[in-house]
């Protein structure tokens, strides 16, 4: 049935084209999020990815490859964002946690751990950080990494070795609450 769509979007069908990004649209903004830690830059990354997709769609040779030729586009559009685009300043709020409450009733922490994985995963270069969004995120394999972002399968495994070993160095298994901090208790 996709496999149809994506034929009929070939031949120039505006409703399948629709269809498809509609169908597409969360995926693509979700990487772009991640690749750009920025919401705003995400939805023009994704609005870009979708226009070139419509204005080349015709080119594309192989219905099957509709999702990965998009996720390449989506890869693009976040490059060209980027490069274009000054570095912003972040104010960040640094905030100690609680001492290890009980992880099955407390999903503050869960929480908490996500938001510091993701100011960590911000910190990585743009390009680690599309390889382990594609890797991660969207499930791909190294292999189809490597294609979508135009690179040798050797560059995207040291992009991915490097920016998971950044990740496990600033991420210990378990945040620590220096002392003196809330929580502890004095003699």
């Amino acid at each position: 049935m996709r496999r149809q769509t994506v034929e009929r979007a070939i031949q120039g069908d505006h409703d399948a084209f629709t269809e498809l990004a509609s169908a597409s649209m969360d995926r693509q903004f979700a990487i772009a999020t991640l690749i750009l830690r920025d919401v705003d830059r995400a939805q023009d990354a994704v609005q870009e990815a979708l226009v070139s997709a419509w204005r080349d769609v015709r080119a594309l040779r192989d219905p099957e490859a509709w999702d990965a030729w998009l996720h390449r586009l989506t890869v693009r559009a976040c490059y060209r964002l980027a490069a274009s685009q000054r570095r912003r300043d972040l104010v960040e709020l640094h905030m100690m946690p609680d001492p290890m409450p009980d992880r099955s009733t407390d999903f503050s922490l869960s929480v908490a751990e996500r938001d510091r994985m993701e100011r960590e995963i911000g910190r990585l270069s743009l390009d680690q950080r599309a390889v382990l969004v594609l890797h991660f995120y969207a499930d791909l394999t190294l292999e189809q990494v490597a294609d979508i972002l135009g690179i040798p399968i050797g560059t995207a495994k040291s992009r991915l070795h490097y920016g998971s070993q950044a990740l496990r160095e600033t991420m210990p298994d378990r945040p620590t609450v220096p002392s003196g901090q809330v929580g502890e208790r004095t003699a």
